[in-house]
């Protein structure tokens, strides 16, 4: 199908939105985090599309989509793969990689939190180097490479919180939502009419598109003033009691280097997305709270008063002046 980059990635969007009934801020984070090359988690409770969103967009990009349903007694080579022995028909052996399911496009870490740090740390150079290193030998991963992990927030029992230097490699974490009342008919009514039909009206779009609009998104600008707007913001969760003295209160440890980078790598790709050439201070604020609201520790006290991380970030947009 022909179209511009642009046209393409919205066709995108309209599709998952249809198939993903009442879950557009998790479809557009997906989307942004894509076009960005990062990685998504997603936090929120079973049966929110979470599963059905990666499928959806694999489906779409007609690629191969890898899913690891993490357990307490996966392995890394589970994650990553491994290397075997053959016997040929010379008697010789030899040792053969066999990939893991992280050599995919599209990779399902499904209930991440329920895996031990070792396993988790498998995912550390995969996430952030697009590649895997088995035993001294390092294999790159495809170009169109996302990782989308999930969790749940409330079942904590037999869980692994994730370290704070993997939390940190995800560009966005996004909380599922249950749909409203309308949403949730609309998905009844949705998956009666597929039930009978073993069709699907999914139109089909060049995985390459993803790659081009990469390269498109490289070329949009940001000026001085939003690059400093970005920064501040980051600076400000480390230095919060600038600010009020609430919010010093909240933050116990504010966000790395790599919440500026994850800032400006996806206000560029949202403000492509909206068609245009430059980065406003909007673009920063839609993406923001996706951005840091994983990249902040709180304090007792934040926790205590009931404040989690997107009322910070809220407290941060409405404190640091743009421009």
């Amino acid at each position: 199908m022909s179209g511009s980059p642009q046209q393409q990635i919205n066709l995108l969007a309209e599709q998952m939105n249809r198939a993903v009934v009442g879950q557009e801020s998790v479809v557009h984070s997906l989307i942004l985090a894509l076009l960005s090359n990062g990685n998504v988690l997603l936090e929120g409770l079973p049966g929110t599309a979470k599963t059905r969103s990666i499928k959806t967009l694999a489906a779409i990009l007609g690629v191969n989509l890898g899913r690891i349903q993490f357990t307490p007694d996966l392995l890394p080579a589970d994650v990553t793969g491994s290397e075997t022995y053959h016997e040929s028909d010379s008697n010789q052996g030899q040792l053969t990689f066999q990939p893991g399911p992280i050599f995919n496009e599209l990779v399902l870490a499904d209930e991440i939190n329920r895996a031990p740090a070792k396993v988790q740390a498998a995912l550390l150079e995969a996430m952030e180097e697009r590649q895997v290193t088995v035993a001294g030998k390092t294999y790159p991963l495809p170009p169109l490479f996302l990782v989308m992990a999930t969790q749940n927030p409330i079942e904590q029992e037999g869980t692994y919180p994730l370290p704070e230097a993997q939390m940190d490699r995800f560009l966005f974490k996004v909380r599922v939502d249950y749909p409203d009342a309308a949403s949730e008919r609309a998905i009844v009514q949705m998956l009666q009419q597929e039930e009978g039909s073993n069709t699907t009206d999914l139109t089909p779009i060049d995985p390459t598109i993803i790659l081009e609009a990469r390269e498109a998104i490289q070329k949009v600008s940001v000026s001085s003033p939003v690059e400093k707007y970005l920064v501040d913001l980051v600076v400000a969760t480390r230095h919060p009691e600038s600010l009020s003295p609430a919010l010093a209160s909240w933050i116990t440890i504010g966000s790395s280097p790599r919440a500026s980078i994850a800032l400006h790598r996806a206000a560029r790709a949202e403000a492509w997305y909206q068609e245009r050439d430059h980065v406003l201070p909007e673009d920063v604020r839609t993406v923001a709270p996706a951005v840091l609201r994983h990249r902040l520790m709180l304090s007792y006290d934040a926790l205590a008063d009931g404040i989690d991380s997107d009322q910070v970030v809220k407290e941060l947009l409405a404190l640091v002046a743009a421009g």
